[in-house]
């Protein structure tokens, strides 16, 4: 079937919804039964943490497994072993919906920041609190549990966005990885993710699929280290800005490079 013809793309809008159907479908399944039983296995509240996020992850690899069978996207990964090693403070750009679910599913144990509102929905409010996921809505409060999470060598994603970048719109990053990375002392591992051609993206409704088969491409980099921002001796909230504008400058440049890269009508599968 041609990869961008009309009976490709009415396929594509069916499995994209069955796809997502099938999300949440597992997602209250499992939250009645698989995640409950993992969060109660271990007197340990840490061991435990741990085997429903492992769990989270395995789920997060099948439902990109799912898509990728369908014939609605194909990914690769660069660096994938760089993510490895425990305790790593992973910041990514935002460009869909599904980012969370490539960056969770790469990485076996790692801590998110979620919506507030996750906590207010009946299926999803225990699996992200057994997950020992972190809610934006702690305030003050929510730089200080992501700093203590890293200092305990837990992993944590942080997309700097604040939520999905909007096509043809320049990166907006707020401050709080930044003010995460110096309160905690920790380099910065950035992942660049990018899309093409573009969908899931901030205002895009999920059955508005693209004219072919979208290719993620994501990529792990070497660490940004944070030691010249700490020694400047500068008020961390300033600090907190010149590391912010250095992301930015960086992300940048690696998204424009890697769109480059992927613009040529022929490229690899997933």
């Amino acid at each position: 079937m041609n990869d961008s013809g009309p009976l490709n793309r009415a396929w594509r809008v069916f499995a994209t919804g069955f796809s997502f159907m099938c999300f949440g479908l597992g997602a209250v399944l499992m939250g009645f039964t698989l995640w409950p039983v993992l969060r109660l296995s271990s007197l340990d509240s840490r061991v435990a943490v741990a085997r429903v996020q492992r769990a989270m992850s395995v789920s997060m690899r099948v439902f990109v497994w799912l898509m990728k069978s369908l014939g609605l996207l194909t990914y690769e990964v660069r660096g994938l072993d760089r993510l490895a090693a425990r305790g790593q403070f992973v910041v990514a750009n935002h460009p869909t919906l599904i980012d969370v679910v490539f960056l969770v599913g790469l990485m076996p144990e790692v801590d998110c920041i979620v919506k507030q509102a996750l906590w207010r929905n009946v299926f999803l409010r225990w699996p992200v609190s057994w997950a020992g996921y972190i809610s934006n809505a702690t305030g003050a409060g929510l730089v200080a549990a992501c700093a203590a999470a890293l200092a305990e060598g837990r992993s944590l994603i942080v997309f700097p966005e604040g939520t999905r970048t909007r096509p043809g719109v320049p990166l907006n990053f707020q401050r709080g990885a930044a003010q995460i990375a110096l309160a905690a002392a920790r380099d910065l591992r950035p992942v660049t993710i990018t899309c093409d051609p573009i969908t899931l993206h901030k205002g895009n409704a999920w059955y508005r699929v693209p004219p072919r088969r979208p290719h993620w491409v994501i990529t792990v980099a070497d660490p940004i280290p944070i030691a010249d921002f700490l020694r400047a001796g500068e008020p961390q909230p300033l600090a907190a800005r010149h590391l912010t504008q250095a992301l930015v400058q960086w992300f940048d440049v690696s998204i424009t490079q890697q769109l480059d890269k992927m613009r040529p009508e022929t490229r690899p599968g997933g």
